[in-house]
């Protein structure tokens, strides 16, 4: 499930895609049209700004505005950013690898069928970018 950091992050960058052509946005404007609190969403904000995601202006005309198209930012990249793993189980991460306690996992009939549920999520979250949720 996403937790509500990343959903408060997609609908900010949706936003943001919805205004890219106007120049940077104002945090507090981004807060108020899509109803985040404005404390957490500086700190979303930072984090995309750390990842290279977007960028901001100081001043008058500032605010923050994409560093990357749109186009060019799988969802993926921003759930491993905000949520960490995309892996229901840490055995199958891809980034985040860790062995689970007391399992074998060549013999763990789990840990396959959670490959494949990773790679079917995968398949979707690597090749659908915040473009894409921002013109459904």
């Amino acid at each position: 499930m996403l937790s509500k950091k990343t959903q408060y992050a997609f609908k900010a960058l949706m936003y943001l895609t919805e205004k890219n052509a106007d120049g940077p946005v104002l945090i507090a404007e981004i807060s108020k049209k899509k109803k985040i609190p404005l404390k957490f969403l500086e700190n979303i904000l930072l984090e995309l700004k750390k990842a290279g995601i977007l960028s901001s202006k100081k001043g008058k005309g500032g605010g923050y505005f994409f560093n990357l198209p749109p186009e060019k930012i799988p969802l993926a990249k921003v759930m491993r950013l905000i949520d960490g793993p995309i892996a229901l189980l840490p055995c199958v991460s891809l980034n985040f690898y860790e062995k689970c306690k007391n399992c074998e996992e060549k013999k763990c009939g789990l840990n396959k069928v959670m490959i494949e549920v990773r790679d079917a999520t995968l398949s979707v979250l690597e090749n659908r970018t915040v473009a894409d949720i921002s013109h459904l």
